[in-house]
């Protein structure tokens, strides 16, 4: 099977990542006297995890098209929403769903409704039941914390409820990398194995998924927005790769450009705004997709 490049240039930016991890772990230790690492700063089982790190802090900005790889200690509720077209194709989803981290161990619960339509042919209902369970495994913060990145793992299953558009359960296993560099800049890394089990022309199918989410803060003193605390300008990539049922190497990669918007609170809930234009960034995807909006807004409470 032949890899695209996109594919593979996900997969070696990752891996990069990870090494890069690896890398600083090893300077830590000849850094181990530097007097800004603190010797308590490391915690957990084989002191894997730094209690400096941006992760812990809800640094990351949740993404519009990349699944979020946040810590979300306080619980969030969140309403999503993916509109795209492609000549008289038309794909509607939206999402309802809220999470809660319990340590460093966040839980999801997405519930969707789809709405798909090619000219006379529509299919629409609730969709997969998504759950998920994410954990960071492995935490490096530099001396001076212009570095910063967090290694995890998620799971993430979709229970179907036989409407017209879930008939089979899914299965997905994800590494992701969270990166922070200075004060401003994230990079969110994500790469999954995703099965779909049962019956009809999809059961059985496997894909390879990637993602990434590049953002970059700017507090309400650095962009006075009215009505705002922190801005997020975000460019994001996400996806995917057939791996076998006939798709075996067929890529569909989609990009979207737009920004994160944090409110001012309203009593107890903390609002952000979303909003995203979303594009095709090869013939994959271009087949699906000629242009879309994604949007969102999340309360945390």
């Amino acid at each position: 099977m032949q890899w695209p490049t996109t594919a593979i240039g996900g997969s070696l930016f990752a891996a990069a990542l990870v090494q890069t991890a690896a890398l600083a772990a090893g300077q830590a230790v000849v850094a181990g006297t530097n007097s800004l690492v603190t010797p308590d700063s490391r915690y957990g089982l084989f002191d894997r995890l730094d209690h400096r790190s941006a992760y812990n802090q809800e640094f990351f900005p949740q993404p519009l098209l990349v699944d979020d790889t946040g810590l979300e200690p306080d619980g969030e509720l969140e309403f999503d929403s993916l509109n795209t077209r492609a000549g008289a194709q038309h794909s509607d989803s939206y999402m309802a769903g809220v999470q809660k981290s319990f340590g460093l161990v966040t839980f999801e619960l997405g519930i969707p409704y789809l709405h798909q339509s090619d000219s006379d042919d529509v299919a629409q209902g609730l969709g997969n039941i998504n759950v998920s369970v994410r954990d960071p495994v492995y935490q490096f913060v530099s001396a001076r914390g212009f570095f910063d990145t967090t290694l995890g793992v998620a799971v993430e299953a979709g229970l179907p409820v036989n409407s017209a558009v879930s008939k089979n359960a899914e299965l997905a296993s994800r590494i992701f990398n969270d990166l922070k560099l200075g004060e401003h800049f994230s990079l969110q890394s994500l790469l999954g194995y995703d099965t779909l089990f049962g019956g009809g022309v999809n059961g059985g199918l496997q894909t390879f998924e990637y993602g990434f989410d590049f953002g970059y803060a700017l507090s309400h003193r650095e962009l006075p927005l009215p009505g705002g605390q922190q801005f997020t300008p975000m460019f994001e990539l996400s996806g995917e790769t057939g791996l076998n049922q006939g798709q075996s190497g067929r890529n569909s990669l989609l990009g979207s450009l737009g920004f994160r918007l944090d409110l001012k609170p309203m009593g107890e809930l903390q609002p952000t705004l979303g909003l995203g234009y979303v594009f095709p960034m090869d013939g994959g995807a271009r087949e699906e997709v000629h242009w879309g909006i994604a949007t969102s807004l999340t309360f945390e409470f």
